[in-house]
């Protein structure tokens, strides 16, 4: 520390973190968490962006100051440019909140490319732990929906698993269409199981009928399990009928 942090109060990281309690504010003077968002946003400091983040935490009454706000804070966020894709892509990784506005951001500063690798990177990271809020896997899940990057159904297919039919559900809708071979046996699996529950189920039939694969070694759980418009081709293959 300087001479002159002793007289500020601290170098500008120190500064930055000691306003997330005013940024953080739900109660009291609008105005002293309007001014901290902006002496963040004229900060420096990846440690700045860090506090930002923790804007969108939090939901403040009324909604309508709430919504601008954060609109505010995602503009102060943008304008760090580059130093500001490490911090945002930390808070994806380790916040169960706040998902979408920080693929907003990325979205912003990235390119399809990058951004799909730190997708990628955090969906891996992301089905390795447990969340009790499944919404953050889904909105992960549901931005490479279409998506026909090659790191996408690897790092999608362990949701497979998940313990929410949500994620599942999800992940299935991803897989489909990208006919990725290590998903067949696994979307068998969840399709003639008996603790896979009946909407789930539907989803992956739906899916298997997409992608085409073929059913050998589950034929005759899968032929129980066929609802319409749904049946099994000669060569084992489940279509759906116009």
């Amino acid at each position: 520390m300087g001479l002159f942090d002793i007289f500020t109060g601290g170098s500008g990281p120190e500064k930055a973190l000691k306003l997330k309690s005013k940024v953080t504010q739900k109660y009291g003077e609008p105005s002293t968490r309007q001014k901290a968002l902006q002496q963040l946003g004229e900060m420096k400091y990846p440690e700045a962006v860090t506090v930002l983040l923790s804007r969108f935490t939090i939901t403040v009454d009324p909604l309508t100051t709430d919504a601008d706000e954060k609109e505010h804070t995602f503009e102060l966020i943008k304008h760090f440019g580059q130093d500001a894709v490490a911090p945002v892509s930390a808070f994806l990784k380790t916040s169960d909140q706040a998902t979408s506005w920080a693929l907003r951001i990325l979205q912003e500063l990235l390119s399809e490319d990058a951004l799909m690798g730190v997708i990628a990177d955090t969906l891996q990271h992301l089905s390795s732990r447990y969340t009790r809020d499944p919404e953050k896997k889904v909105v992960l899940l549901h931005h490479v929906l279409g998506k026909q990057d090659p790191r996408v159904a690897p790092a999608v297919l362990p949701f497979l698993e998940d313990m929410s039919d949500d994620v599942k559900i999800a992940a299935i809708n991803v897989l489909g269409p990208l006919k990725y071979e290590p998903a067949r046996e696994p979307l068998l699996q969840l399709l003639t199981s008996e603790d896979t529950a009946r909407r789930v189920q539907t989803v992956a039939l739906a899916a298997l009928a997409e992608s085409g694969f073929g059913v050998q070694g589950y034929q005759e759980k899968v032929q129980a399990a066929l609802v319409e418009p749904y049946s099994l081709d000669k060569d084992g293959r489940i279509q759906r009928r116009p």
